[in-house]
């Protein structure tokens, strides 16, 4: 009998599973444009083998579906799917569900109640147009509720998980759209558990299913109740000691499986058991541990059997035999209906524009395992006949392919930042709050920035709005969907425990940091949230923040952390700097980096600041800055202006000369004019309304003659030696004048600029810390994206 397995058995699992793996990875890089899910890839990888394709030649069916190893095949697919479904359990954070908010409960039951009405007329109008002298089409008739009720229920349930991945591929996770549909789509999977635990006992004939109902309820709340308090403290003790190791996964295996027999003894699907353990293990470390060990090797070798063996069901020829399959095929497409019509409905009466709802909707469509587990379910047991099953098949991946790219298409990147182009220091009108993103790694960059706001001074007439973005770097399967769970809403750390224990401390630390800002200043108040992203991409989260918040300044820390004891070592964070690069490049308001030194509160210490003005709207925004902290009492202003004169005012002329065209020529002259003028302005009007009505700011002016660079370092140390706090200078300082463009070849940190750049190296000397300002301006040209090339330019040479 072994020998037999090992030949007969064995080489057919290994043979499926090596396929489905190979050509749903196919499915999956080529459709990645259009962000499809794993899930559809697979399923499509099984399709491949069905007899609308591969599987219509004999020996490709035999081959791979052969009779002495099929219920193999079905075994492994079981037991993969359980274990997912345990994984998705693990994700799922119950106590959330319990504090969701009306505007996502409103969505969810409307989403769950309209499409179960639509579907009941939308199931008769299919019966009938199938042939009735078809005998595969008839179901019997003692299932014909039992169908309505599957169908209905796969129609109105949503797959959370895969929700989850795609508005963080999409970066709508962290904008209130996606919170919505989030919450929405949390509730409505929360209730297809439920329905499916009530529904799978009546679905077998005979015995008495109310019995199986009742059975599984009580084994469900035992779990919560005597289970959960049992094993809680012992996994988070084992886990706060570090005493994990791999080999302990085999006991949440066991338990996995114990629960999954219980369900099934009981008369319910085994995946109940499975989800319902995986629901009350406790989150945070221990479930980021599980995931990061386990989650790979389910999503990418056992799942894709299960799935393959949904997508291979689909057979295509048999169902355009059938008279009016033209009209099967257009309620497939009316199928998206219902959610989107319930959500358009729902976001009206809440105030959201239409096209939020029609997201929402959109958004909800998402099926995941549930919907395929339900019409296997349905398959195995003849509730629904070929045709309907395929129908609904057909309807789930359509919703689910094509939710991105209308997502994508609704919500363009390129004109998602329209509206922001007022969105300045420089601009902001008297008595309107100032609204800032402040984005931290850690504590320490935390406390850094709130000494920066702090110097920004908040007044009753000037208030400030902080939007704390604490960046997580997302390296493993869930804890996108663990971290997006936090319930950040009046500056609480709900669902924190969906974090693991560092991330949770490190964010109770920042929310407290600004806490104690908020009570010290009234005319400061806070949001926090934390944004889980892969560091490529995290910057387009700040840019959605930012956007929402309509704020005027996003605050970023330098990626080099200096430490003030002598001789301690600097500590350098390379993808920090990246992240602050490509925040520059299409931010959509100004941007500010911090170079840290020791910058103290004022309530200990009375602040000296610095402004070096040169000219450009970088410059015209960091003296709005600076200008707004000189209101501070106690706060000294010293605004120094290099002017360039003599051979270093001819190099913009120089580079004029270099213009490809006499557009370009007449454009960068009448820009340069423009730029002088609106510099002019700003230095009179700064001159006039501050320096003249107030002691405490002083203004002076510099001049630089050589064209060779050497004056401006020289010139810096001069002006540094009296001793300041804090300098705050323009990212786009001198930025035409080709003596700027010498110097910018040599820059370290090109981000920062050639005044930033000088002013933050450790070989310049001084001990003050710098604030290096971006004003926001429609179609500017990327100084950060030239600086680069420059630089690269010059080492090639």
């Amino acid at each position: 009998m072994a020998d037999d397995i090992m030949i007969k058995h064995v080489p057919l699992l290994c043979l499926q599973i090596a396929y489905d793996i190979l050509v749903s990875r196919l499915f999956y890089f080529v459709l990645k444009p259009l962000r499809v899910p794993l899930i559809i890839a697979q399923v499509l990888a099984g399709f491949t083998l069905s007899p609308s394709l591969l599987g219509n030649f004999e020996w490709v069916f035999s081959l791979f579906y052969s009779q002495y190893g099929i219920l193999t095949v079905e075994t492994f697919a079981n037991l993969g799917i359980m274990y997912y479904v345990f994984l998705s359990g693990l994700e799922m954070n119950s106590d959330t569900i319990l504090r969701s908010r009306k505007k996502g409960t409103s969505i969810a039951i409307a989403g769950i109640v309209t499409p179960m009405l639509f579907g009941v007329g939308f199931l008769a109008l299919q019966q009938k147009l199938i042939d009735k002298n078809d005998v595969f089409a008839q179901t019997p008739k003692e299932n014909q509720g039992k169908a309505y009720l599957f169908w209905c229920l796969a129609l109105s349930v949503t797959g959370f998980p895969v929700l989850a991945r795609i508005l963080a591929n999409l970066k709508l996770l962290y904008t209130k759209l996606g919170k919505d549909a989030l919450t929405a789509a949390m509730l409505t999977d929360a209730y297809g558990w439920v329905m499916f635990t009530l529904l799978i006992p009546y679905s077998t004939r005979g015995g008495k299913p109310y019995l199986s109902v009742i059975s599984t309820l009580m084994f469900i709340v035992f779990c919560f109740a005597v289970v959960r308090p049992i094993l809680t403290p012992i996994i988070e003790h084992k886990t706060s000691m570090n005493t994990w190791r791999k080999s302990h996964l085999l006991d949440v295996l066991t338990g996995v499986f114990i629960c999954s027999y219980i369900t099934d003894s009981l008369g319910t699907h085994p995946i109940v058991g499975a989800f319902v353990f995986g629901l009350i293990l406790p989150h945070g470390k221990f479930a980021d541990m599980v995931l990061e060990w386990s989650a790979d090797f389910v999503s990418g070798i056992l799942c894709p059997i299960y799935f393959a063996g949904f997508g291979f069901r689909l057979n295509l020829p048999f169902l355009w035999k059938q008279k009016n399959a033209g009209l099967m095929l257009l309620i497939m497409l009316l199928l998206c209906i219902p959610k989107v019509l319930s959500s358009v409905i729902v976001t009206f009466f809440f105030g959201m524009p239409a096209r939020d709802g029609v997201a929402i909707g959109l958004l909800l469509n998402t099926k995941g395992v549930m919907a395929a587990i339900l019409l296997n379910v349905a398959w195995d047991k003849r509730i629904l006949d070929p045709y309907t099953f395929m129908v609904m098949m057909l309807a789930i991946i359509v919703m689910t392919v094509m939710v991105s790219p209308l997502i994508n298409a609704i919500y363009k990147p390129k004109f998602r930042f329209m509206q922001s182009q007022l969105r300045t220091v420089q601009k902001l009108r008297f008595g309107v709050e100032l609204r800032i993103v402040a984005c931290v790694h850690n504590a320490k960059h935390a406390n850094n920035l709130i000494h920066v706001i702090e110097a920004t001074n908040a007044t009753r007439l000037s208030p400030i709005h902080v939007y704390v973005a604490h960046l997580v770097q997302l390296t493993r399967h869930g804890t996108a969907i663990l971290v997006s769970q936090m319930d950040n809403s009046n500056n609480t750390v709900g669902g924190a425990e969906a974090a693991n224990s560092g991330l949770q401390l490190e964010f109770e630390s920042i929310t407290n940091a600004f806490e104690e800002l908020v009570e010290q200043y009234n005319a400061v108040r806070f949001d926090i949230s934390s944004v889980v992203s892969s560091y490529t991409t995290i910057h387009e989260d700040i840019y959605n923040v930012a956007e929402e918040k309509r704020a005027s300044l996003i605050l970023l820390p330098f990626h080099k952390e200096y430490s003030t004891i002598e001789d301690a070592p600097e500590i350098i964070h390379n993808e920090h700097c990246e992240i602050n690069k490509k925040v520059l490049q299409q931010a959509p308001c100004s941007v500010g980096i911090f170079v840290d030194r020791g910058l103290g509160s004022l309530l200990e210490t009375k602040l000296r600041i610095i402004m070096i003005f040169i000219g450009g709207p970088d410059d015209r925004e960091a003296l709005s800055i600076a200008w707004r902290m000189a209101g501070h009492p106690g706060t000294q202003l010293h605004v120094v202006r290099i002017n360039l004169l003599g051979k270093a005012a001819e190099e913009t002329k120089l580079k004029m000369e270099k213009s490809k065209s006499r557009h370009e020529m007449l454009s960068t002259v009448i820009d340069n004019v423009m730029q002088k003028e609106l510099d002019e302005e700003c230095i009179i009007s700064f001159r006039h309304k501050a320096v003249n009505n107030n002691d405490s700011i002083l203004y002076s002016e510099k001049e630089v003659h050589s064209n060779t660079g050497e004056e401006i370092p020289t010139l810096l140390n001069d002006i540094d030696k009296p001793g300041y706090d804090l300098y705050i200078v323009g990212q786009g300082s001198g930025k035409n004048s080709m003596i700027f463009s010498r110097l910018l070849e040599w820059c370290d940190h090109p981000e920062l600029g050639v005044i930033g750049d000088i002013l933050a190296s450790t070989s310049f000397g001084t001990q003050s810390s710098v604030l290096i300002v971006q004003q926001y301006l429609v179609g500017r040209k990327h100084v950060v994206r030239k600086c680069h090339e420059v630089k690269s330019g010059t080492e090639n040479l």
